[in-house]
């Protein structure tokens, strides 16, 4: 589905619905050097339980036009905005690592609009390190390569006849080499840095009062869960899942964050 958002390109998967007018939605909102992609197993599974879909790009990132946009500020701004342009009222919002940070400070923004928040792989403050900065901006491929390693919770290749189906690191790895490519303008550490920067997270979860799910990687190291405790302590009404995976849950744990989706947005009917 193509949207134009602030008079660009922007790209939605739909999952083969047909979001309606004035309808809710749910929508999925990837994390840094991602794309839609990474909510596909999800979108799938949500939309054959009868629910709008909406997996988007980012500006600069897959298929949406644009340079890609250096604040999570701005981010959460043009996510209202294709709301507004997709004409969806309402919608449950489902961010994944930089997209939660989006998609509370959405919230945050816009609470007549929200129906429910999920929050995965999130934390804040959303420090990046130094040198993972450094290695951003100077050598994209080794950044590539260093948050392949760390997002997941075990790099061997999937067994036969897994669940998996396909080996989770490298389709990660390929997927953000594809968007370094189809993007050359330091992405990565664009990205980062709107992470890195983002200083209303306190703020926009006091904020929030939609009901609201996190979803945890028990061996996430990027995010590790005890480091969302500021998030928790400012949205005391939420509701926590563990996985026993690491940050890439979606393509390490497809089966178990889509139950834990699929629950959460059952439970607001």
């Amino acid at each position: 589905m193509l949207i134009d958002v602030n008079g660009n390109t922007a790209y939605a998967y739909t999952a083969g619905t047909a979001p309606a007018a004035g309808r809710p939605a749910i929508v999925f909102i990837h994390g840094a050097q991602n794309d839609h992609s990474v909510w596909t197993a999800q979108a799938r599974a949500l939309a054959r339980q009868g629910h709008d879909v909406l997996a988007v790009d980012l500006p600069g990132h897959g298929r949406s036009a644009g340079p890609a946009l250096a604040t999570v500020d701005g981010m959460a701004a043009w996510l209202l905005a294709l709301l507004d342009a997709a004409a969806i009222e309402r919608a449950v919002l489902a961010g994944h690592s930089m997209g939660s940070l989006i998609a509370l400070d959405a919230a945050a923004r816009a609470p007549a609009r929200v129906r429910g928040l999920a929050l995965l792989g999130s934390t804040w403050p959303m420090k990046v390190s130094d040198a993972l900065l450094e290695t951003a901006r100077t050598d994209e491929a080794g950044a590539i390569d260093m948050v392949n390693l760390w997002s997941h919770a075990s790099i061997a290749p999937a067994a036969a006849g897994s669940p998996q189906g396909f080996w989770a690191p490298g389709a990660s790895r390929r997927l953000m080499q594809r968007l370094s490519q189809l993007n050359p303008a330091q992405l990565f550490h664009t990205d980062f840095v709107a992470c890195n920067t983002y200083a209303h997270g306190g703020a926009a979860a006091g904020a929030v009062a939609c009901p609201t799910l996190f979803v945890q990687g028990r061996r996430d190291v990027m995010t590790p869960p005890r480091s969302a405790q500021a998030l928790l302590a400012a949205i005391p009404h939420a509701r926590v899942v563990a996985i026993d995976c690491g940050h890439a849950m979606m393509t390490e744990q497809p089966d178990a964050v889509s139950t834990a989706l699929a629950d959460f947005v059952r439970g607001l009917n």
